[in-house]
């Protein structure tokens, strides 16, 4: 035997349900972000390929790296690009100095084709670690039955 009788919070709830609903719907923002995450997830793989060089394989671990990265290749024929970009080998460190503003623990990685001579790879690694980049890896790909 309970009545139940209007008390002054039931009146407070009824104006609430006057004045309407002022929440911010974030639904089509979360949709918009997730589309962009995958774009970007699918994109920057194409981004760091850089100039086509066929690589040596190696079974090596992968590198991980969340800081900002320069990339060198050396072609078959012996040119070689910052980025993609052809340099001349005697300009090398001074434009690379120029990109990375200085800062020499900035993180090299060095693509050469499989067919460059090891000792012209290596050449050009003394060269950066004569500039004082200390941060400098050997890029490789992993062999074709271990991807």
């Amino acid at each position: 035997m309970g009545a139940h009788l209007p008390s002054s919070g039931s009146r407070r709830r009824s104006s609430r349900q006057r004045q309407g609903f002022t929440d911010i719907n974030v639904t089509p923002f979360v949709d918009v972000m997730l589309v962009l995450l995958i774009v970007f997830m699918v994109t920057a793989p194409m981004l760091t390929a850089g100039v086509q060089v066929d690589l040596p394989d190696s079974s090596a671990p992968a590198v991980e790296s969340k800081e900002e990265t320069l990339s060198i290749t050396i072609k078959r024929d012996g040119s070689i690009y910052i980025q993609e970009t052809q340099v001349l080998e005697i300009d090398l460190i001074t434009k690379l100095r120029a990109i990375s503003k200085e800062k020499e623990n900035t993180r090299i990685f060095v693509r050469g084709d499989s067919r460059v001579e090891y000792g012209d790879i290596m050449s050009i690694a003394g060269k950066l670690a004569e500039a004082g980049y200390t941060k400098v890896a050997l890029i490789t790909e992993q062999p074709s039955g271990k991807r």
